[in-house]
């Protein structure tokens, strides 16, 4: 009896334990979220919107009215040539870990492998995410977003005097060179230069900002003054676009940072909250600032200190508290103003919409400022930050080097692009307007 007994369970569990085997499978499988899905699509759209249309009118809105297609245009140019570099080869760049070790410094500290160049292996079935999952598809156009609108920063900084042509080669290069192994070298994880250094950057103020600020201060200086710079009056031709643009920018930017979180979770929520609570303190501070100094307060200065603030706040968003995010905001409205009025003026080189002055100062202030604010002693959320000096030396030394890296390879690139086509539009082209010069068009005809 008692033999049957084991018999029978023995032929019980045959059958039950594949089945408990095949259970165990189907949990350990890793499982898509559809609501962290549908967040990280959300953001994605977002932030393209931030470029088309928020840029293109942000941008487009402060040249002169001869040349406010051709700003847009390049805009426009840029989302297609950013997004099809980010395809064949840009992705895997910045986010193959092929050959990464931590605390290992090699080549692939600095620049990905190819293992995913032409998006290879992707499927609708591959899955990704630090936390909940997603669609790599998704996480592969969310970050080409980001990658779009950092060279199309730069164009603020040239505006109104560089050949289209030079333009497009510029920006491929620059990206292949400069924007993919900054983002490797932040955010690809274990083995990434300023990852292993623990630099904190949690939605692009090194990769994004000081990166697209820095350039675009290389180059305007390489490329020189517009004609008649600082004599002629070159007042913004249509600030209603420049607003609209600018409150594009600001709705888009919820996107590019709570999108960051790379999932539908409280620090989503909390990076919003920040966003919001930082980009209206710098409108407020750029404004009293404007206000105290040249005795009225200007529509331009408020749409430049929303941009300020959302910059500043970027890298920290993810690791700052409410309190932190006000700090942060009404320095980088001040500072910034200072920067892109007074010290422009002082060392009088031409950023025509004052890339540099927004992106860059106000990328430097903001990965500085998050070293003090992350840590739980100021309000903020990361743990991991519990000296705050030694928080704030690894954030210097993360923007040290972007700015060193940035300027050199700019440069060079200018260089070498000036010589064998030219970089510059005549004169006479200058005189008559990029619209009509460049494309053949105008965006106002009367």
């Amino acid at each position: 009896m008692t033999l049957r007994k084991f018999a029978g369970l023995g032929a019980l569990l045959s059958i039950v334990m594949p089945s408990l085997a095949m259970a165990a499978d189907e949990v350990a499988a890793p499982v898509l979220n559809s609501g962290d899905t549908a967040w990280m699509m959300t953001a994605t759209a977002l932030v393209l919107f931030m470029t088309i249309p928020g840029l293109a009118l942000f941008y487009g809105g402060m040249v002169r009215s001869k040349n406010i297609l051709s700003v847009m245009m390049q805009c426009f140019a840029i989302t297609g040539l950013i997004s099809i570099l980010w395809v064949v080869y840009g992705y895997s760049i910045a986010f193959d870990t092929t050959g990464m070790e931590q605390g290992v410094v090699n080549f692939n500290s600095f620049f990905g492998g190819m293992g995913k160049a032409f998006l290879a292996g992707v499927t609708p079935a591959s899955i990704t995410g630090p936390t909940a999952l997603f669609p790599e598809a998704v996480f592969i156009t969310f970050q080409m977003t980001f990658a779009i609108i950092t060279p199309a920063l730069i164009v603020g900084a040239f505006a109104e005097r560089m050949k289209f042509s030079a333009m497009l080669i510029f920006m491929a290069i620059w990206f292949t060179l400069v924007y993919a192994p900054i983002a490797h070298m932040v955010w690809s994880g274990n083995g990434g230069l300023m990852w292993d250094w623990g630099v904190l950057d949690f939605a692009g103020g090194t990769v994004v900002h000081i990166n697209a600020g820095v350039a675009g201060l290389v180059a305007c200086i390489v490329l020189g003054k517009r004609k008649g710079f600082p004599t002629t009056p070159m007042a913004p031709h249509n600030l209603g676009y420049t607003l609209i643009g600018a409150a594009m920018l600001w709705i888009g930017w919820f996107g590019f940072n709570a999108g960051s979180a790379a999932a539908a979770n409280g620090t989503a929520g909390m990076a919003m909250l920040v966003t919001q609570i930082a980009t209206a303190a710098a409108a407020l501070g750029w404004m009293f600032a404007e206000w105290i100094t040249h005795g009225k307060p200007s529509a331009l200065g408020i749409a430049s200190g929303v941009v300020a603030g959302l910059v500043a706040i970027t890298p920290a968003a993810g690791t700052v508290g409410p309190m932190g995010a006000l700090v942060i905001g009404l320095a980088a409205g001040v500072v910034c103003f200072f920067c892109a009025t007074t010290l422009k003026r002082k060392l009088g080189y031409d950023d025509s919409l004052d890339a540099f002055g927004v992106h860059g100062i106000g990328g430097i202030l903001g990965a500085i400022l998050t070293g003090v604010f992350a840590a739980p002693s100021m309000g903020g959320f990361n743990a991991a930050t519990t000296d705050i000096a030694a928080q704030v030396w690894i954030q210097c030394k993360g923007v040290g080097f972007t700015v060193i890296y940035t300027a050199i390879v700019t440069y060079v690139i200018l260089k070498v692009l000036d010589m064998v086509m030219g970089l510059r539009v005549t004169e006479e082209e200058e005189a008559v307007g990029l619209d009509l010069a460049q494309h053949n068009e105008r965006g106002y005809n009367l």
